[in-house]
C-alpha cells in the first residue's frame, strides 16, 4: 500500500500484542504488525547503521527472535524510541520509516525469516 496518499502518516493507535510483537494502526487505514526482533534488526541509531555509508551494523537473522520489548515513549510528533530486553534503547524510529519497513504481506511479499531463539539457560555464560 503506498503511503502517499496521505500527507503525513500517523500512527491512530500503538499495541504492545505481546513482549514479542508491536501493532500499529495507521492514519492511511492500514495495520502493521512488528515482531520485536524485526524492529530491533531495523533499529535506525548509529551504532546500528553507519552513519556515513548507511550500511547496516546488525547482520540479517542475528537477533533473536527471543528478544522483548521492554518500553517504547513518543518522541515529540514524529516518531518512537523502543528499550528492549538486550538494553538497547537509542534507536528513534520515524512514523515514516516505522511504515517504511511495515512487514505485511502487503508491503513485503517476501514475508519474514524468523532467526533462532538463542536464550542461553540460567548460570550458563561465555566469556
Amino acid at each position: 500500500m503506498e503511503t502517499m496518499d496521505v500527507p503525513y502518516c500517523m500512527p491512530t493507535r500503538v499495541k504492545r500484542t505481546s513482549p514479542k510483537q508491536t501493532d500499529i494502526e495507521w492514519n492511511d487505514g492500514h495495520s502493521s504488525s512488528y515482531p520485536s526482533w524485526y524492529l530491533r534488526e531495523k533499529c535506525p541509531c548509529a551504532l546500528c547503521v553507519d552513519e556515513f555509508s548507511g550500511e547496516r551494523r546488525i547482520a540479517p537473522g542475528s537477533i533473536s527472535s527471543g528478544i522483548e520489548r521492554v518500553d517504547v515513549k513518543l518522541v515529540g510528533n514524529y516518531g518512537l524510541q523502543f528499550r528492549w530486553s538486550d538494553k538497547h534503547e537509542t534507536g528513534i524510529y520515524t512514523f515514516d520509516y516505522l511504515r517504511r519497513i511495515c512487514p505485511c504481506p502487503e508491503c513485503l511479499p517476501e514475508g519474514l525469516s524468523e532467526p533462532r531463539n538463542e536464550t542461553s539457560p540460567p548460570g550458563i555464560f561465555e566469556v
